[in-house]
């Protein structure tokens, strides 16, 4: 479990800087509230890590690291950015993928076909169930619900040509026209 930032202490601080005469403090919103609540419950597998590139004060705004351990994508390291909707968890995170990489269910440009980020987002949801879910599309890619309509039709047509793909994206090369950066 990540022990985070907590609530309690940022809300003491808070008060004793306006008990002090200092700048008004924003209020936090209940999604910030929740994400608070939500990170600091965090239960990540030892392949995943979380990182505040804006700092503390920036909690709505974060990156993951997965880092799979088996399966296609095995030791390749994929960043996503997370940013977080004052109404959260009223409304699914935004996920993008920073890492360039050949997978059926991301396309080029970062976007993630998750159904918990879509459709079947629901507010009893949290950021660790979408961490995982990212996870699983390392260790289980698919190809029946695709961004990369290439990608995925290779992965149901010929496996071994799909993994050769993978190989030769996460080491940095082209993958026909594409090339993709190293990121094993």
């Amino acid at each position: 479990m990540i022990g985070l930032f907590k609530v309690k202490e940022k809300q003491r601080e808070q008060a004793q800087n306006a008990n002090r005469g200092g700048a008004s403090v924003k209020k936090q919103s209940a999604g910030e509230l929740r994400l608070h609540k939500d990170i600091s419950e965090l239960n990540l597998p030892s392949s995943c890590a979380i990182s505040f590139p804006n700092g503390k004060d920036d909690l709505m705004n974060f990156e993951v690291s997965i880092k799979p351990d088996d399966g296609y994508y095995h030791n390749g390291t994929f960043v996503f950015t997370f940013q977080v909707s004052p109404v959260y968890p009223h409304e699914a995170p935004k996920v993008k993928c920073k890492t360039k990489v050949y997978h059926p269910n991301i396309d080029l440009e970062g976007n993630v076909c998750l159904n918990i980020l879509r459709e079947d987002w629901k507010p009893v949801l949290n950021i660790n169930t979408v961490i995982y879910g990212l996870f699983h599309l390392f260790t289980e890619p698919n190809s029946e619900d695709p961004l990369n309509h290439e990608a995925a039709q290779v992965l149901r047509d010929n496996p071994k040509l799909f993994e050769t793909n993978v190989r030769r994206a996460m080491t940095g090369g082209y993958v026909g026209q594409t090339f993709f950066p190293r990121c094993i």
